[in-house]
């Protein structure tokens, strides 16, 4: 990428001069160093100082149309930084360890490995070395067409003319493990290219099997009910073929939330 940076404020006169890959630059060297940072200070930096960016780089999204977009989904991507609340949906993420996961045939999955514990220091070295807890929630998608707005009307979320991606949860694995095997990008895709498997194989039986019981450090039954209702809506504002800008919102009721995400070789 551009090693030019841009310093914020971001002006719009200096972003509509600057090259694409500047843009992206910018953004990645903004954020790399926040991914840690409390929920509520991410949203106050997008809002705040981050939204000329994505405006100008949604401006210049080279792949609107979302039936192309998906060639340049598959594979395995690497959130830099994002505002979803969902990735820290229990406390340990090892950021380092998190993943989105695509295949071509309508099934993607976001999977993280969290150490419980990590960061109290009498439990940190167990939780280093001894134990782990990954979780992988896969959902299908497809592009579906809209009858065409009205003039005056404002496109939904997630839609790109008379085109939105259909999003539906389709199940939720969670493993506990023992040992210091790191979950490795390759790791992640092999988990998810089985679930996968056998979910084609089996649909109803990963739907019963895939309901957690009540555990510590665990997605709770009750927070499995609230993700399988869910429909929600997404949006790459920018994506090329090793950088996306989505824009996500599970609920109409919640805000929305931002990745900037890189492809993983």
């Amino acid at each position: 990428m551009d090693s030019v940076v841009l310093d914020a404020p971001f002006e719009p006169a200096a972003l509509a001069e600057a090259s694409t890959a500047t843009l992206k630059t910018s953004l990645i060297k903004h954020v790399e160093e926040r991914e840690a940072e409390p929920m509520a200070k991410k949203v106050r930096f997008a809002n705040q100082t981050l939204m000329p960016l994505f405006n100008e780089l949604e401006k210049r999204n080279p792949t609107p149309d979302l039936h192309q977009q998906i060639p340049l989904l598959k594979g395995v991507w690497s959130s830099v930084w994002s505002t979803n609340p969902f990735q820290d949906i229990l406390p340990g993420r090892v950021h380092h360890e998190s993943y989105q996961v695509f295949s071509d045939n309508g099934f993607y999955a976001n999977l993280a490995r969290y150490k419980p514990g990590r960061k109290a220091p009498i439990l940190s070295w167990i939780s280093r070395w001894l134990l782990s807890y990954d979780l992988m929630v896969m959902q299908s998608y497809a592009v579906q067409s809209q009858a065409s707005a009205e003039p005056d009307q404002p496109l939904a979320p997630g839609q790109s003319g008379n085109q939105s991606w259909e999003i539906q949860n389709v199940c939720i694995k969670q493993v506990l493990r023992v040992g210091s095997r790191s979950f490795s990008a390759e790791t992640a895709q092999a988990w998810f290219e089985q679930a996968v498997d056998n979910y084609q194989k089996q649909p109803e039986s990963q739907l019963q099997t895939s309901i957690p019981s009540q555990s510590t450090n665990r997605v709770t039954a009750k927070q499995y009910q609230q993700i399988s209702k869910a429909r929600p809506q997404l949006d790459n504002l920018y994506i090329d073929q090793d950088f996306r800008l989505v824009k996500t919102q599970r609920e109409k009721s919640q805000r929305p939330s931002y990745t900037v995400a890189i492809r993983l070789p």
